[in-house]
């Protein structure tokens, strides 16, 4: 079992709980191997379709833990680039998940808890959330999240951020891109549930397929997404799933899929 994440699973969403509440989630070297495990372990599940990321205690991930930052000092630089390339493999594990990934944000998420945030599909926070690339005033520098921040806020608004290490709250985070909605504490789970809902109406393949479909076209010309593109809605109309989504349409019912 994970040392430092709880999973949970109901019907097709899992929840994945950041559980050192004590070190208020600060992402601990086996913290970013556990999550990582977890993500590869259900990447080609697909009765899996959403996962929830959330944490428990006050505090969604204060950052790196400072401890094994510390540690790392004494390693030759190769020990240190194969740790730090660990959370890159987390990062971009959860990043690229075939599954919808819903960020539930209490609290501070900062530092590579910000970046997890970043890496999410679907980022609901309480209105209590608080949000930071504190690095800076810590005399380092967001090196490993920072494609992932830039992608997410853009060059010009990662540049405020990034270069200030200042925190801002739940209000300014959604006007900035970072997150999707806020909520007040008391509705957050609800807002998560209800988002949840809307992912169990998509069908499975569907859902896989739009997620590659995301980060190929983003990182292509158009006219070299153009193959891609034209091959998978010719390939996909002809699965099951688009057939019986079709077909559902047409009789005016749910699809088979689909979680009421």
């Amino acid at each position: 079992m994970p040392e430092t994440i709880t999973i949970r699973q109901d019907g097709s969403t899992a929840y994945l709980t950041l559980n050192r509440p004590d070190a208020r989630n600060a992402m601990s070297n086996q913290m970013v191997n556990d999550i990582r495990e977890y993500f590869d372990s259900i990447h080609d599940d697909r009765s899996i379709r959403a996962v929830v990321i959330q944490a428990a205690g006050k505090t969604f991930c204060a950052g790196g833990d400072i401890k094994d930052l510390q540690a790392s000092a004494s390693m030759s630089m190769d020990e240190k680039i194969a740790t730090m390339s660990e959370f890159d493999y987390m990062i971009r594990a959860v990043n690229e998940a075939p599954q919808v990934t819903i960020a539930r944000i209490q609290g501070a998420a900062l530092g590579g808890g910000f970046g997890l945030v970043c890496v999410s599909d679907i980022a609901i926070a309480s209105t209590n959330a608080k949000f930071g690339l504190p690095e800076v005033r810590l005399g380092v520098a967001p090196a490993l999240i920072s494609p992932y921040v830039i992608s997410r806020i853009g060059l010009t608004r990662a540049r405020q951020l990034m270069l200030t290490g200042g925190r801002f709250d739940a209000q300014a985070a959604l006007n900035y891109g970072v997150i999707h909605e806020v909520h007040e504490p008391d509705t957050l789970d609800d807002a998560v549930a209800t988002t949840v809902n809307a992912v169990m109406q998509c069908s499975p393949n569907a859902l896989a397929e739009t997620k590659h479909l995301i980060f190929h076209v983003t990182t292509r010309s158009l006219d070299e997404s153009l193959p891609h593109r034209a091959q998978l809605i010719s390939r996909i109309r002809e699965t099951d799933e688009a057939q019986e989504g079709m077909m559902a349409f047409i009789q005016k019912r749910p699809p088979n899929w689909a979680k009421t």
